[in-house]
């Protein structure tokens, strides 16, 4: 084993999560160990709806990244939701979600970090042993390191070393439904969400002009998909209202797929220790927060590092940001991967959103992750959604007319 390098932070992961943390970290002038298990610079995620949400843009551009994003040929925009009461449009906000492909934005980021002062990139070096100082990486020799510092960040994904090493405890709950994508050219096609419950479809246009086209649905619809899973996505698709239309598109690469994807929760901090991205939480990816909540929470603990030079207060304030902001959406979003139909209070506030322009506003800055749960259900909003509700449709979507009229006599009672 070679003598140990000393550093201020060893981060373990150059993906999202870990580029962030450690580019911030460089620029307040920490001396940051970034360590990637993948000996190639451009090696990316695959297993990635591709979508970032617009609540994460304020991070890319303060890395400077937004730019080069859009030089790539990212594609910023918002996107409607279809429900069975129709479309919740989106609204013009002052920032939008971005759409990139993990080819493109991961070494993208990776470079960033890699070239901030203080920042010491090291490809291939997989973590083997952590300490209460550091950790112990191996090459692909075989040749092993000592890395000593007194903060180990675990960025290295829902599979997390770090986590398993520090024997973290975590939470399970698991996931019944699968996902399939893939990109496609020539395809006229709307931007969407559809929630036609249990399965849920997705259209996004990205880089290259390509769209991502993907959907996920429960598992006993696993075989059909398996079986040919260009054609079970082109189905579901093609039974879509507004859906896009597949005369002369074209299937660009293979498709992907996900069948196992539990959601995951862990203790994010520790003695000398933090976890960020999906090491710290990996929620269902059908609501595309993966990539959002991996940038925003490297900037969280960068920032509460930086704001206190006492570790362990430092520590606390990010285990504290992390549970405020992102413990409820995570609970929602595992409650609902069960591949439940939508409950009454999410039906009304659908129905609303889809009648009511400032209801959609805020389901919008919600689904965007601006605000939380708590933050979305305010008096006012509540009173709306129950008002939206009960006022009869001008045009009701499908044959829900007879449903909605139940709904509206428990709106009040529902909402309060």
């Amino acid at each position: 084993m070679s003598g140990g390098r000393e550093y201020d932070v060893a981060v373990v992961g150059a993906s999202l999560a870990g580029s962030t943390v450690a580019a911030l970290l460089g620029r307040t002038g920490a001396r940051v160990a970034l360590l990637e298990s993948h000996a190639d610079s451009c090696a990316f995620k695959r297993t990635c709806t591709h979508f970032i949400q617009a609540s994460a843009a304020p991070v890319l551009d303060r890395l400077g990244a937004l730019e080069v994003i859009e030089r790539a040929g990212g594609v910023g925009r918002t996107h409607d939701i279809w429900t069975r009461y129709g479309w919740a449009r989106s609204h013009e906000l002052e920032q939008c979600g971005w759409n990139i492909r993990r080819e493109k934005l991961d070494p993208l980021l990776r470079g960033i970090a890699s070239s901030t002062e203080g920042v010491e990139l090291m490809l291939g070096q997989t973590v083997v042993e952590l300490y209460n100082d550091g950790v112990t990486a191996r090459d692909r020799s075989g040749e092993e390191q000592r890395i000593t510092a007194p903060l180990v960040v675990g960025a290295d994904g829902r599979d997390s070393t770090v986590a398993r090493l520090a024997q973290l405890p975590e939470r399970v709950r698991p996931n019944n439904r699968f996902a399939y994508w893939g990109y496609f050219r020539d395809l006229d096609a709307k931007s969407g969400i559809w929630l036609t419950e249990p399965t849920v479809a997705y259209c996004f246009p990205t880089d290259g002009g390509l769209n991502t086209l993907g959907c996920m649905t429960t598992k006993d619809r696993l075989p059909e998909f398996k079986a040919d899973p260009e054609a079970a996505v082109r189905e579901v698709f093609e039974g879509l209202p507004d859906g896009p239309s597949f005369d002369g598109a074209k299937l660009v690469g293979p498709m992907l797929g996900k069948l196992e994807i539990p959601n995951i929760s862990r203790h994010v901090t520790a003695p000398g220790l933090a976890l960020v991205g999906d090491a710290a939480m990996a929620s269902d990816p059908l609501w595309g927060v993966g990539c959002g909540f991996a940038l925003q929470s490297g900037e969280w603990l960068a920032d509460a590092l930086a704001e206190d030079s006492n570790l362990e207060r430092a520590l606390d304030a990010y285990r504290r940001t992390h549970r405020r902001r992102l413990a409820a959406h995570h609970a929602m979003t595992s409650d609902f991967s069960t591949g439940r139909p939508l409950n009454l209070g999410e039906r009304l506030i659908f129905k609303a959103a889809a009648r009511d322009p400032k209801v959609g506003r805020r389901m919008q800055l919600f689904g965007e992750r601006w605000i939380t749960p708590r933050e979305l259900m305010t008096p006012r909003t509540l009173a709306r959604i129950a008002r939206a509700s009960m006022r009869r449709s001008e045009r009701p979507v499908g044959s829900v007319e007879c449903q909605e009229h139940a709904e509206s006599k428990s709106a009040q009672s529902a909402l309060g």
